[in-house]
């Protein structure tokens, strides 16, 4: 039992301590560029995740085998490679999704997000704590995003994940880069006030 809420601690820290959007303030190009809407913002979050968990889990594998002075180009280059693959795959499967996130599918390669808990965390754990550590930052970076784009969606569209909820104009502001920062200051705010007795366990 003791071994499973110390796993379940570490996804927790990920999702709520560690979280890159409301307590470390990493990642600020996609999470402003891309939550237009909701869909957008859940996807970049998926997309961001699925390289995060894979790339610790191998960095984490490999750590020991690589030498101090290329560590870092070797982090890159494992990262590139796993980008390389999603991107192929979502050109593939989801074209039109693609298409939409544009470039900043490839800029998730320098994602601070995804090299900090490398350097922080994966190079210096297991691969399962790592993988753990991935999915925990990664859901957090994903709920993130999809909250910031329904709310930009909801007050700009006046719609839901796509759906129209009323025949008439949001406010555009709110769609465009004012109204990104704007929700994402109140949403820090309300977050850390939510998790304060949780972060100060």
């Amino acid at each position: 039992m003791d071994r499973f809420n110390n796993k379940l601690g570490i996804v927790r820290r990920g999702m709520i301590n560690n979280n890159p959007t409301f307590m470390l303030i990493l990642g600020m190009c996609p999470t402003l560029g891309t939550t237009t809407s909701a869909i957008n913002g859940l996807c970049m979050g998926l997309a961001t995740m699925f390289v995060l968990i894979l790339s610790n889990t191998i960095i984490s594998a490999v750590a020991k085998f690589i030498p101090d002075k290329v560590r870092i180009p070797c982090y890159i280059v494992i990262i590139a490679s796993l980008v390389s693959v999603l991107q192929l795959l979502m050109q593939v499967y989801v074209p039109a999704l693609y298409k939409t996130l544009g470039i900043y599918i490839p800029l998730i390669v320098v994602n601070c997000i995804i090299l900090g808990r490398a350097e922080a965390y994966a190079k210096s754990h297991s691969v399962g704590d790592s993988a753990l550590d991935g999915l925990g930052v990664g859901l957090g970076f994903t709920l993130a995003l999809t909250v910031l784009g329904m709310v930009r969606e909801l007050l700009g569209n006046l719609s839901f994940f796509g759906l129209k909820l009323a025949h008439a104009d949001g406010m555009l502001a709110f769609v465009l880069a004012p109204g990104a920062f704007l929700v994402l200051a109140y949403l820090i705010v309300i977050f850390r006030k939510l998790t304060a007795k949780i972060i100060n366990k």
